[in-house]
Formats: C-alpha cells, structure tokens, sequence
C-alpha cells in the first residue's frame, strides 16, 4: 500500500476500527487519542522515527496475518502522521477541511444538550489531549527545556491539560479545581489548528542553523579610522569601543 499524503475518509473508518480492535483492548489509542500522539511528535523538539513511536500505539503488539497486512497497516499510520504534518502548517483561518483534527464531537455540536446529559460528562478532547502528553514523554527532557523558555507554550500546554483532566486549576493551589464546562472544551477544540501552528513555528525557527554574526575586521590601532575622520582609529572610533 502506497503511503498516503493524508487518510480519506475510507482510510480513516478503517485504521478507527482497526484501532478498535487491535489497539483500544490492550491500553492502545483510539483514533483520536492517536491524533493527539502524532500531533504531539510532528511539533516537538526532535524527531522521533516510526520504529519508535509506533508500538505505543497498539499498547500490546498486535499480530498480522501477513506481511502484506502489517504493511498496510504501517502505511495507514504514516498516512496519519503525514496529516499531522500537513496540518500544522495551517492556522485556524485556513485549515482544508481535509486536514482538520481527527476528534469525536455530537453531531450538533452548535445546538442544544438533551435535558438529561449533563455537559460535564461530555468529555470532548480529552482523549486527543491525552495522546498529545503521550507523544510529549517520548522527549520530555527537550520538551521542559522550550517550555522553561516560554510563557506561551506553558499556556497552551495548560489549555491541553484542561481537556485531559477537565478541571481548571486557579491560582490559589489550596482551593479545589473548577470542572470545565463542554462549551469551553469546543472554544479550546477549535482553537487547535492556531496553537499546533504555533508550535510548528517555533520548531521550524528552533531547528534551523543560524550563522553567528561576525564583527568586521578591527583596524590597527595606528590605521587610520575607517569612520572617514582623518585621524587614527585608536584616537576615534577605537577609543568609543574601549570606553564601552
């Protein structure tokens, strides 16, 4: 099976499904638990090859019924993590539909809730949020060290942890956790494509070679001064940069 740029919908009910059954049983991830993984790994400091990353998936690895299915399989999941990939390149404006992320939501979720549910049990992301950790402590230590140097990553990171534990921690630790309600779990939901753009920013940025700036060749202390002057650069300009 050809690996593809992004799974269709055929694709999509089949690796669900398969997670369903091979993966969900034995501590695996389901589908959006799995989004939530690979989002995590296409974001994060370093690259985490396939040969790592895949076997969490299944929780206990699965058997195949042949060489042609495992590969099938394996192809599906790389499919996947190129749609994560894809994605993040995107913010919340200009997200294709095709890339959006992979979470269940109610089939309305814009209209009301029957009587009898209660929004807290509506507990939407909280497995994609739990992914997402997952996919971070295959490199914790990197990850601590860009989030010890920003503000902003530490509140994305509490917004994701809001959807995993469903409470929102306030600033005084000794009072308890207030539940987050379904409406602001669809606000953070929708949110997503901007911070998982964010992060790919600044990964992009964090991974590319910067040449250090060099400073021009210092004239000889008895040379004449490059600034035009007429006098000696250890009379003019040389004498300012020894003064700093």
């Amino acid at each position: 099976m050809k690996i593809p740029a992004y799974l269709d919908d055929d694709q999509i009910e089949r690796l669900a499904g398969l997670l369903e059954q091979r993966a969900v049983p034995f501590r695996g991830f389901n589908l959006e638990a799995l989004d939530g993984y690979l989002s995590a790994l296409v974001v994060g400091p370093d690259e985490v090859p396939a040969a790592e990353w895949m076997p969490p998936v299944w929780g206990k690895p699965p058997r195949w019924a042949d060489e042609a299915e495992r590969s099938d399989v394996e192809a599906l999941l790389l499919g996947h993590h190129n749609m994560a990939a894809a994605r993040v390149r995107h913010g919340d404006d200009d997200l294709p539909d095709h890339l959006a992320p992979l979470l269940w939501l109610p089939e309305d979720p814009e209209g009301g809730l029957p009587e009898e549910v209660d929004e807290h049990d509506l507990d939407v992301g909280r497995d994609w949020a739990l992914g997402f950790f997952t996919g971070v402590s295959l490199r914790e230590e990197a990850w601590d060290r860009w989030l010890d140097e920003n503000d902003w990553m530490e509140q994305i990171f509490g917004l994701f942890d809001q959807l995993a534990s469903g409470e929102v921690l306030g600033e005084d630790p000794t009072q308890p956790a207030t539940p987050i309600g379904y409406r602001e779990r669809l606000e953070i939901i929708a949110s997503l494509p901007g911070m998982l753009a964010d992060l790919h920013h600044y990964r992009i940025d964090a991974l590319t070679p910067h040449e250090p700036l060099r400073r021009g060749d210092t004239p000889a202390r008895n040379a004449p001064c490059p600034c035009g002057s007429g006098r000696k650069y250890k009379k003019c300009c040389g004498a300012a940069a020894n003064d700093d």
